[in-house]
């Protein structure tokens, strides 16, 4: 689900290096909202990434 509609945003994986330096599997999850945007002409729900939003990428419906 943490998935931009307009960008195609996702999560990336990575390591988590503590300051002993033991490494462990980490996530990074990308700002996803749910909002009301204008798709193909008619209000639509869908996930935006902030970056989309502020951008403008996305028309907000109203």
């Amino acid at each position: 689900m943490a998935k931009c509609d307009f960008c195609g945003k996702g999560v990336s994986f990575g390591i988590k290096v503590s300051h002993s330096h033991r490494r462990s599997n980490r996530v990074w999850k990308p700002n996803i909202q749910r909002v009301k945007a204008i798709v193909a002409g008619s209000p639509k729900r869908v996930y935006a990434c902030t970056r989309c939003l502020r951008s403008g990428k996305v028309q907000r419906a109203i």
